[in-house]
């Protein structure tokens, strides 16, 4: 389709707009380290919570959220919805103890908690693992939803895409490093809001949908209308409820959900003024996160099902797309082909701000890690602080690249999800509990770390290519298998090998000051008195994690209520919301 003249002048100028920030924020990034990836260790609660929000708005969360829908409903969104519990318990738990650290990338945790050649190894193996390798699947399917929506609203080939996208990010974040990413995240955050409300206000209403009253009254919907399966459909409820809220929340690791924090969530809370703001940061992104987004695109995602009720429809519809990239994750940018002019260059600016906020985050975090966990600490110990900014533009450059080329060969953003999963499934526990048990050392995390890769290969990749009952299993099986195999594994490992030394676990409770009652026993042995040690509240912190769990579920549910003329039931969700502010302001001293 081609774009008129207000479309072109709105996409130029957000192209304009971020292409100065990136110039602004260079000569600061030039200092140093942690100018270019802390920003000085400087940042308000509210830009780094609108940050997280802008990195996690990627394209391809509303093409992966309109795959959900169109497969499993709205209720199909507890896969991702379940997170909640983990972010609030990042909130209240986890966020001080990060800032307080004191690290400059989640990575050097590894040894302030564990000590000798296993820490080292753990830092340096997931520097590359981590920042190279699984950074750049993640950067494929985000590229990968640009192309979808490319393909769609413009009918621009991927390679053309790709090169485009790839340019201007590299562009702005080479330059300004994690300032400039946040400040650029600020923008589009914004740009992307409004876009995704206006289109999604626009899109139910035209003619071809008809009204928000003819979604919720067409008999062929009702399924996908409901927030929970249907109470008779077994496989469903333990599928899309009962697995995610019982098991995947703790057990599974995802980027920007980790149990406990990590990747460039922590980065913005290492970049928060101090701890207070690293747990404002923390809570302001859950909030919009998962209560604030789904909306628009759930009702976008909806729209579709009348419009193109088959992945039929769309082929016919969009003649020019390959047929291998035509999948249900494809009808948002689908159903966006219908905006008008202006609108259209306002939704297109938006779309491709949450590619770019996206690709810049991660961008930048993944060549933290290979210029401060692997580089500075194996390869060039020496180095100036300019050398390591040095370093961390090349590598931004490589891993672009490396993204690019996996982007062409990729054809599903689910896909990708649940294979992400899989690969985290079982090491969530460990996360959570290595804060408070003494026993966790070095190998447990490794022996995780690799079972868990091990695991999803065999259950992704061997087995289903050999045996016609692995091909059939469904996801959430493999997703359990995945989880009780792991987490044997590393529980097993940590009680067969010896547990870190003394020195080395005092000194991480005495930096960090985590609860203590998991570290009796060192505690006893060193012949410390607990109350030397200054914590803070667990009850209370616990207290505010289920508030804030409440709090936006309610938020989440309230607004869908609203949206489909249940008031009763909409204003008992308000209620609980309000309830929920007022016993986070009432214990604000105790969690903040």
């Amino acid at each position: 389709m081609n774009l008129s003249t207000p479309d072109l002048i709105i996409v130029f100028g957000f192209f304009l707009v971020t292409i100065l920030i990136g110039v602004a924020s260079a000569k600061r990034a030039g200092k140093g380290f942690k100018e270019y990836f802390l920003s000085g260790r400087k940042m308000p609660w509210w830009l780094l919570g609108i940050s997280m929000v802008a990195t996690t708005f990627s394209a391809d969360t509303p093409n992966l959220v309109s795959e959900i829908v169109r497969k499993d409903g709205i209720a199909g969104n507890w896969v991702w919805w379940a997170f909640l519990v983990t972010g609030m318990l990042t909130v209240f738990i986890y966020a001080k103890l990060w800032r307080r650290s004191g690290i400059s990338t989640d990575l050097e945790f590894y040894e302030i908690r564990y000590g000798g050649r296993g820490a080292a190894f753990l830092r340096g193996f997931r520097a590359i693992y981590l920042g190279l390798i699984f950074n750049i699947i993640i950067l494929a399917s985000v590229l990968l939803a640009g192309i979808k929506i490319s393909s769609t609203m413009l009918g621009m080939s991927a390679e053309k895409t790709v090169l485009i996208i790839s340019v201007i990010t590299l562009f702005y974040t080479v330059l300004g490093g994690l300032r400039s990413v946040i400040l650029t995240d600020l923008f589009q955050f914004i740009i992307a809001m409004v876009g995704s409300i206006w289109a999604a206000v626009y899109i139910v209403n035209m003619p071809e949908v008809g009204g928000l009253n003819e979604i919720l009254s067409r008999p062929e919907l009702q399924d996908s209308l409901r927030f929970v399966p249907e109470l008779s459909n077994r496989e469903a409820w333990m599928a899309l409820l009962v697995i995610p809220l019982a098991v995947q929340w703790w057990a599974v690791w995802y980027p920007g959900a980790e149990p406990g924090g990590g990747g460039y969530i922590v980065q913005r809370m290492l970049s928060a003024k101090n701890e207070s703001h690293a747990v404002g940061a923390s809570l302001l992104f859950n909030i919009a996160h998962y209560g604030l987004r789904p909306w628009p695109w759930i009702l976008i995602a909806l729209a579709s099902l009348v419009v193109f009720p088959e992945l039929e429809d769309l082929q016919r519809a969009f003649p020019h797309i390959d047929e291998s990239v035509i999948a249900d994750d494809l009808s948002y940018s689908a159903m966006l082909t219908y905006l008008p002019s202006g609108l259209l260059g306002l939704v297109l600016a938006s779309l491709i701000a949450a590619v770019m906020s996206t690709l810049s985050t991660h961008l930048n975090w993944g060549a933290s890690y290979a210029v401060n966990d692997f580089y500075h600490r194996f390869i060039r110990p020496e180095a100036s602080e300019k050398e390591l900014v040095s370093a961390g533009r090349i590598f931004t450059v490589f891993i672009l690249l490396v993204a690019a080329f996996l982007a062409l060969r990729l054809d599903s953003a689910l896909e990708v999800f649940n294979i992400i999963l899989l690969i985290g499934a079982g090491t969530g526990l460990l996360f959570i509990l290595r804060w408070f048990w003494w026993r966790i050392n070095a190998m447990s995390e490794i022996a995780a770390m690799l079972i868990s890769f091990v695991v999803a290969i065999l259950l992704t990749l061997v087995l289903p290519d050999h045996y016609e009952f692995w091909d059939n299993m469904p996801d959430y099986y493999r997703l359990l298998i995945g989880v009780l195999v792991t987490t044997a594994a590393w529980v097993t490992v940590t009680f067969l090998t010896p547990a870190e030394s003394d020195e080395t676990l005092m000194g991480f409770i005495k930096k960090v000051r985590p609860h203590l009652f998991g570290f009796k026993t060192v505690i006893k042995r060193n012949k410390v008195q607990p109350e030397d040690i200054k914590t803070s509240n667990f009850s209370k912190e616990l207290s505010a994690m289920f508030a804030g769990i409440f709090m936006v579920y309610a938020a989440l549910f309230g607004t869908g209520f609203w949206i489909y003329g249940m008031w009763l039931e909409g204003s008992i969700a308000t209620v609980v919301f309000l309830l929920g502010i007022y016993i986070l302001f009432k214990i604000r001293a105790s969690v903040f």
